[in-house]
């Protein structure tokens, strides 16, 4: 299976969310974080992640007589690089963005689930902007962009922090 339908999946893209800043998970926990699917279907994406080197068993134990896997990221496997961003055709973008946009209605309805969610407190937000820039301007903002997302991309999970999921998207939009 190729990059894009590997990694373009919603449930697949939760599962990775879940296991960024290098969170070690059970797939029990897993199934707890995407509750709104079945058991045996995120085994089944737990298992065509960890064969495609993106996920790998950071520790087996056995518990009850079965064996409870914990699953780490491969950041560095989790990811499509630029040159494989140059060959995508129009339909590969169509798919690799309706499983994004598919991933974070899940991931939010999710959140406004959990009877402990609050939205004005946890600073919620999802504004769109339209704004005209230059080819040069647009660089800058997506340096600028960069700047301040890399800094914090590999926080540690701590008692005092929640993950955030952080979803810039960028497209230039009809002019006519």
């Amino acid at each position: 299976m190729d990059s894009l339908r590997l990694l373009a999946h919603p449930v697949r893209l939760r599962i990775i969310h879940a296991l960024r800043g290098d969170r070690i998970l059970t797939a029990g926990a897993l199934c707890g974080r995407v509750g709104d699917v079945s058991r045996a279907t995120v085994y089944r994406h737990l298992d065509l992640l960890t064969e495609a080197g993106v996920l790998e068993v950071a520790e087996e134990r056995r518990v009850r007589g079965a064996v409870e896997r914990h699953y780490r990221l491969r950041a560095e496997r989790a990811g499509i690089d630029t040159e494989q961003i140059a060959a995508l055709t129009k339909d590969d973008h169509r798919v690799g963005f309706a499983a994004a946009t598919a991933a974070l209605q899940a991931e939010f309805a999710a959140y406004l689930e959990d009877q402990d969610s609050d939205p004005a407190a946890d600073l919620v937000g999802y504004r769109q902007h339209a704004v005209w820039l230059s080819r040069e301007e647009l660089r800058t903002l997506i340096e600028g962009l960069r700047a301040a997302i890399l800094p914090v991309l590999h926080n540690e999970a701590t008692a005092e922090r929640a993950q955030y999921l952080l979803s810039p998207i960028l497209f230039p939009i009809d002019q006519s």
